[in-house]
């Protein structure tokens, strides 16, 4: 039976086995000083405190960007918007995974049951070492029920069916862990007074610290279609069949993913670096959605007072060329350069090394959309979250997207304009980016 090393470093540091006692306090030894590297495609966003909200007129008369000024922790960007390309591997992996899992109901060496310990593993985990057999007719049997049936199929393809591509994931809930009626009751040796919502909006009682993590499952395949849903009387079926698979979108920025996509894409980006970095030794990193508060910082590349990322008031530079993908003039698409969604990093960076901060797509970002959210949050590091049940309002469901995209006007390209899109809705102007936290202060 297949069997998973837990590896775990436990040191005891007893008196006389170290440097000698000298009856000061000198921190616990060993301890190895720690020096971040860049994270692959991303840049550095140092810390430091902006001006939040609108710097020009509120035109639409929304009123739901005051200014504040507020101060943010230094992190880690993506220096795009997440590609197509960047995107097929998050579903690649998934397609992948199911296969194996369906393997290793017939052939127990394609899941790790047991670990170092002998101990089981619940659910067991998916062992990537074993190869796959297509020419076994076995595991062909078990393979066949990964694709469309015959009365699903069209003009004969065969080809993986979506809708089985989904993901299970889980996160832990630190601000349901951090109040205080849920907290461990040292004197009772219980969480005797704790309640949780679960991710099914369920409210149950604390038992353990495994009550505060959330579980959910999401399809991850792109809502292609979004591209004639979104219009009326457009021929956009070409995008469809091509945009998110052909070879020359590679390099584009990935649409068709809702919020709930988006995060799931994080979480699972944060366990391949992580995968990797345990087996070396090295310290846990997270991946996420950048706040609200996070995004405009970045997207203002440390001018404080910018209607747009580059700087000035005005969408073209002296030349009189646009500076980024929107929507310019009376509806004339083609005049910036793309008629839909062009490859990333196409238009020059801010100051930061950001591409595309304004235009191209929409992103997605962490927070919960509020109108009145910039008068209750904090002002340092500023952050509204609200995990929305399935039986919520949709006015619940909203969730905070910046920079505008291709088929906006530039009021949406301004940094300090806000707006949102429900957290299950796919769209074919909307992708993302992640972010990262930066360890240590700078």
């Amino acid at each position: 039976m297949k069997k998973i090393l837990s590896i775990g470093v436990l040191a005891f540091i007893l008196y006389g086995c170290g440097p000698a006692n000298t009856g000061e306090l000198t921190g616990v030894p060993g301890r190895n000083s720690f020096q971040e590297p860049t994270p692959l495609g991303m840049v550095f966003i140092p810390m430091g405190s902006f001006t939040l909200g609108s710097n020009d007129q509120d035109v639409a008369w929304s009123i739901n960007a005051p200014t504040k000024t507020v101060s943010v922790e230094a992190f880690w960007m993506d220096q795009t918007e997440i590609t197509n390309n960047q995107y097929r591997q998050f579903v690649y992996y998934v397609r992948d995974s199911i296969a194996r899992r369906l393997l290793g109901e017939i052939n127990e060496d394609f899941l790790i049951t047991e670990d170092y310990y002998g101990n089981p593993l619940d659910p067991p985990v998916i062992n990537w070492e074993t190869p796959i057999d297509l020419e076994d007719e076995e595991q062909k049997e078990v393979l066949n029920s990964m694709y469309y049936s015959k009365d699903d199929e069209l003009f004969g393809r065969k080809e993986i069916d979506t809708r089985k591509l989904f993901y299970e994931y889980y996160w832990i809930d630190i601000k349901q862990a951090a109040l205080k009626r849920n907290r461990y009751n040292y004197e009772t040796l219980s969480y005797d007074q704790g309640e949780v919502i679960n991710s099914l909006g369920e409210r149950v009682k604390v038992d353990n610290r495994q009550s505060f993590i959330m579980r959910d499952k999401v399809n991850v395949y792109p809502d292609t279609l979004c591209w004639v849903s979104d219009f009326t009387y457009a021929f956009n079926e070409p995008y469809t069949n091509s945009y998110f698979w052909h070879p020359a979108f590679d390099n584009y920025p990935v649409v068709g993913v809702t919020w709930k996509q988006a995060t799931a894409f994080c979480i699972w980006r944060t366990q391949l670096l992580n995968k990797y970095l345990k087996a070396e030794g090295l310290s846990v990193q997270d991946f996420r959605l950048p706040t609200e508060a996070e995004w405009e910082y970045a997207a203002r590349g440390d001018l404080n007072h910018s209607m747009y990322p580059w700087g000035g008031p005005y969408t073209r530079n002296i030349e009189g060329c646009f500076l980024a993908n929107f929507k310019p003039l009376r509806g004339n698409y083609v005049d910036d350069g793309g008629l839909i969604p062009i490859p990333v990093g196409t238009y020059e960076p801010n100051d930061y090394g950001l591409y595309d901060m304004a235009g191209n797509v929409a992103e997605w970002t962490a927070n919960a959309y509020d109108e009145s959210a910039y008068s209750f949050v904090h002002d340092m590091n500023p952050d509204y979250k609200y995990n929305a049940k399935p039986s919520d309002l949709p006015a619940l469901k909203r969730k905070v997207v910046r920079g505008g995209s291709w088929k906006d006007i530039s009021y949406f390209l301004q940094v300090g304009t806000r707006t949102y899109e429900y957290q299950d809705s796919a769209k074919s102007y909307i992708g993302f980016r992640c972010v990262r936290s930066y360890l240590g202060a700078k």
